[in-house]
């Protein structure tokens, strides 16, 4: 059987219609495919953008909280967007940081990172260390309970969630309760099933596009081998990381990586839960966010992050 037809039916409209990213060929245009329009905010969020000290020089950061406070701190995630670590911005996720918001009863801090291959690692992930800490040094001013801050992202976003939490670990902080690295792009190796598997142009990610983010990524360290944080599956140890989350379609590309990820964290005494769905390619419910799977899979996500955050 070949992608398309062991996609799940009610997914398989929207991904005929998608055109597949060109990195390598016309990675301007590939980045206009993630700019969609505005949300309609919602009355119960407030949403402020800022500038703040990043890793180097300013970085612009959306802060989203409730727009009814009390004087009580409440819990924090930071979020980082996907892309594949050379597209994506905050905006994008305006509607799914709104949601964490509501049912955790949280701040969401979203940080616009800088992008490959114009700034290959580490600058991205840098900007996010510099993100979490700055957020945990604002603590009082964002009104922040900073026994309660997680960290999440998705795709490429949940690549950089992996990475940042080991390197908060290996660092001393700040302190995370829970990590939610979702669908994450966590191996620049290429050689597990599910990454020769995936091949089909239209595919929301395929193998081209993994190879050529990642070559755009680590530029001259491409092997990774000696280059700590920027391929966490290469980590020699996950002990000690945060109680995690995270989920996977069965027609990912990443599934092996993050199965393999899953498993280790497992053997490494760290809680996890993990979900796998048959019939769903990579960021299936941001495509069709409509379908029955797509609204059970955030929905599963992001009552995690709230059961998380309210112990």
């Amino acid at each position: 059987m070949n992608f398309e037809s062991r996609v799940l039916p009610e997914l398989r409209s929207t991904l005929a219609q998608f055109p597949g990213f060109q990195l390598e060929e016309k990675l301007a245009w590939s980045r206009s495919l993630l700019v969609g329009p505005p949300i309609e905010q919602s009355e119960h969020v407030r949403t402020i953008t800022r500038m703040i000290p990043g890793a180097d020089g300013e970085m612009l950061v959306k802060i989203y909280e409730p727009v009814q406070r009390t004087g009580d701190k409440l819990p924090a995630m930071m979020w980082i967007h996907g892309g594949g670590y050379v597209m994506g911005h905050p905006d994008m996720d305006d509607a799914l940081c709104e949601r964490f918001v509501q049912a955790a009863n949280c701040v969401v801090v979203s940080v616009d990172y800088r992008l490959a291959p114009e700034h290959p690692y580490p600058a991205a992930l840098h900007d996010c260390y510099a993100g979490l800490t700055w957020m945990t040094e604002e603590a009082e001013q964002l009104g922040i309970d900073v026994e309660r801050v997680a960290i999440a992202g998705a795709s490429g976003g949940g690549g950089l969630t992996a990475a940042l939490a080991l390197m908060v670990r290996d660092k001393g902080g700040p302190a995370l309760i829970f990590q939610m690295p979702l669908y994450p792009m966590i191996d620049n190796r290429n050689d597990t099933a599910s990454s020769h598997e995936i091949t089909a142009e239209n595919a929301t990610w395929n193998r081209a596009n993994n190879v050529a983010a990642w070559k755009m990524y680590l530029g001259e360290n491409n092997d990774a081998s000696e280059v700590p944080y920027a391929v966490p599956s290469r980590a020699s140890s996950l002990e000690g990381l945060p109680p995690t989350y995270t989920c996977v379609g069965q027609l990912d590309l990443f599934r092996d990586e993050t199965i393999e990820y899953v498993t280790r964290l497992a053997q490494a005494g760290v809680d996890v839960e993990f979900h796998l769905y048959p019939g769903c390619f990579h960021v299936f419910e941001v495509f069709v966010p409509q379908a029955e799977v797509s609204q059970r899979a955030s929905q599963s996500y992001v009552d995690a992050m709230a059961r998380a955050l309210n112990p």
